[in-house]
């Protein structure tokens, strides 16, 4: 089961200092909870995807350690590889990261896309 109260919380914490646009989840834990095998390679636990306009003029390395930062992993019990794109920089990176297609395509929207 994921942490909903906490997954929320993170949101929160990332919203406060960028106004997201959208936010997706998936990884390991998601895949475990949509009935993926157990002999399979697991990868990172959790992938969060953040999605905000906000993030334009922004370091791409500095977005994404300030926001892997707020991820409180003992509480999530594992740790996040967290992703931080502008609405047009997802897009790209939608069509040439596998990483980024896969969660798009299975992970919890958190934020759904309007």
């Amino acid at each position: 089961m994921l942490n909903d109260r906490e997954l929320g919380r993170y949101v929160q914490r990332v919203d406060g200092r960028w106004r997201l646009d959208r936010v997706i989840v998936g990884g390991a834990r998601v895949l475990d909870i949509q009935g993926a095998p157990p002999q399979r390679e697991r990868g990172q636990e959790y992938v969060v995807i953040l999605i905000s306009e906000y993030f334009a003029g922004v370091p791409w390395l500095e977005r994404v350690y300030q926001a892997a930062n707020l991820w409180d992993a003992a509480e999530m019990q594992g740790a996040a590889d967290v992703h931080c794109y502008t609405p047009g920089e997802y897009g790209r990176k939608r069509d040439t990261l596998p990483i980024v297609r896969a969660v798009s395509d299975y992970g919890v929207d958190l934020i759904p896309q309007n």
